[in-house]
């Protein structure tokens, strides 16, 4: 795959000019997310309800995803079961800082170290390679605004982009009432089997349930 769902997420937080991200705990929560439904499209983890197994430990050959499973394993030893909601608590603060580094690792994007007010130090991340966030927002332009059918992952993507509020920086310069609607008909629709449909619901509701508890969004 070219870039994870993690990643997307990221990308899309990543202001064009300023290389800052915004609304990062909304993000925060979509990125962890992320990460864990392609571990359940890559057929690694599954959920069941409100809870989360991994099911297959052989690499994706994606460092972010493997790091991440190498994680969770360990994170489900000794439990009689994980839910995804803990998980996703525990890994929102995380999660973004490891795909963001995956991105700078690609060369899609720079990491550039400034000091606020000559004091505090802050952290930028400007494109290096424009395009995949431009075909990332093409892609999420023709399922939304032009009403096209989306394949699985970009149906997920959407999912969690409209659980975590996060429909400004999918679509900015957009009001939030022209897109809510069709990306909620995206989250639940049949674009996907049965299996990955539920996963992509359960993943949703945690972010919604997670965000709201933490005050987010």
């Amino acid at each position: 795959m070219a870039t994870t769902l993690a990643e997307e997420i990221v990308l899309l937080s990543l202001d064009d000019e300023t290389g800052v991200p915004g609304q990062r705990q909304e993000a925060g929560w979509a990125v962890a997310g992320g990460i864990l439904l392609e571990l359940v499209l890559t057929g690694r983890a599954s959920v069941e309800g409100k809870y989360l197994k991994l099911t297959d430990r052989t690499p994706t050959g994606e460092r972010l995803l493997d790091d991440r499973m190498a994680m969770l394993d360990t994170w489900l030893r000794g439990r009689e079961k994980g839910s995804v909601t803990e998980w996703l608590t525990k890994d929102q603060g995380k999660a973004g800082r490891a795909a963001v580094e995956s991105l700078c690792a690609r060369g899609v994007v720079v990491e550039q170290q400034h000091k606020a007010l000559g004091l505090f130090p802050t952290r930028r991340y400007l494109a290096a390679d424009g395009a995949p966030k431009s075909e990332l927002r093409q892609r999420l332009r023709a399922v939304v605004l032009d009403g096209a059918a989306p394949d699985e992952r970009t149906a997920g993507l959407i999912a969690l982009l409209h659980a975590a509020k996060l429909h400004r920086l999918a679509f900015p310069g957009l009001p939030r009432k022209q897109v809510a609607a069709r990306m909620a008909e995206v989250a639940v629709g049949q674009w996907v089997g049965e299996s990955v449909r539920a996963a992509i619901r359960d993943m949703e509701a945690a972010v919604v349930t997670t965000t709201v508890v933490m005050g987010g969004g």
